[in-house]
């Protein structure tokens, strides 16, 4: 199975070109079964990288366009009066899918932001006192533009804090640019990908994260990155409990796509940034944006010994 994982990477390798490591981020982030965050200017590939992913993983996928009058029924679903039935029937909104993608989350107000949270922590939703399942697996990729940028509403530190990954695409290489020039249209390319895997096979993908070995050693080696973070005086918070088990899931699912039954300490440091730079706010940065630790983080990571 985690051979067609490997082949849903290449896939999406040969529509977002150049940024395999990000795409290798982000297979592991949906592997773990989290929710993933990409942070970047528009145009450079944030939507489509959503689109191909769901597409390659065989996933049912829905597309909002988050703006400013939009509202959490919009996302959730709203109940409407049938005479017929002579009472409200409910009508499921775009969440009821396998992949969500919230196209520029942060240009919704934080109301609508805040109709995500039960969603993607509880994989349900609640309406007019009537608790409904989402679809299995369910995973929300959401895009947001720059807090600098006109029109943008910040994520609150809970909103961040269920994302288990929060990735930046940046902006490609020569190579990869004349690529996207000289090449065809990357919508059109979507719509030839074949899927590498079902669903099902991924949920199976999935459970076998619980079969990997984690020693002692690691798990302590973890502890005290947690720890650091609450005393190295460099974040204004440290990470919490569940952001420590974000990061070991995180570990697993890479060390899975590296095909080994155990984790090492190699494979929390790959996944370190993407899991833990969102979540952290370095004290001397007053009106950082999600990204803004990032750079602190190796310095983090070389203050505690492996």
């Amino acid at each position: 199975m985690y051979t067609k994982l490997h082949e849903a990477a290449r896939q999406v390798a040969s529509i977002i070109v150049g940024k395999d490591l990000q795409i290798r981020q982000a297979l592991a982030c949906l592997l773990a079964g989290g929710h993933l965050l990409v942070e970047d200017v528009p145009g450079v590939g944030k939507t489509t990288l959503a689109h191909a992913l769901a597409i390659s993983l065989g996933l049912r996928f829905n597309r909002i366009q988050f703006t400013s009058d939009l509202l959490p029924a919009d996302v959730n679903g709203i109940s409407i009066y049938d005479r017929e039935q002579n009472g409200f029937v409910f009508h499921p909104g775009p969440i009821f899918t396998q992949v969500l993608l919230a196209d520029e989350i942060n240009r919704a107000t934080p109301k609508t932001q805040s109709g995500l949270l039960e969603a993607m922590e509880e994989r349900q939703v609640s309406a007019d006192g009537v608790t409904r399942e989402l679809p299995a697996p369910f995973f929300v990729i959401a895009t947001q533009n720059p807090t600098h940028q006109i029109g943008t509403f910040p994520l609150p530190e809970s909103q961040l804090d269920r994302f288990l990954m929060c990735l930046s695409l940046g902006y490609p290489d020569a190579a990869a640019e004349r690529a996207l020039l000289l090449g065809e249209d990357r919508r059109a390319l979507l719509k030839t990908l074949p899927a590498a895997m079902t669903s099902h096979e991924l949920a199976e993908a999935q459970q076998s994260l619980r079969a990997l070995h984690v020693a002692p050693t690691l798990a302590d080696y973890v502890q005290r990155l947690a720890a650091a973070s609450r005393q190295n005086g460099m974040f204004a918070e440290g990470l919490s409990p569940r952001a420590a088990i974000a990061l070991l899931q995180a570990a697993r699912a890479w060390a899975a796509l590296e095909g080994r039954n155990h984790v090492l300490p190699e494979d929390v440091q790959a996944v370190l940034a993407p899991v833990c730079a969102h979540r952290l706010r370095p004290v001397k940065v007053a009106h950082g944006t999600a990204l803004a630790s990032r750079d602190l983080v190796l310095q983090w990571q070389k203050s505690v010994p492996v």
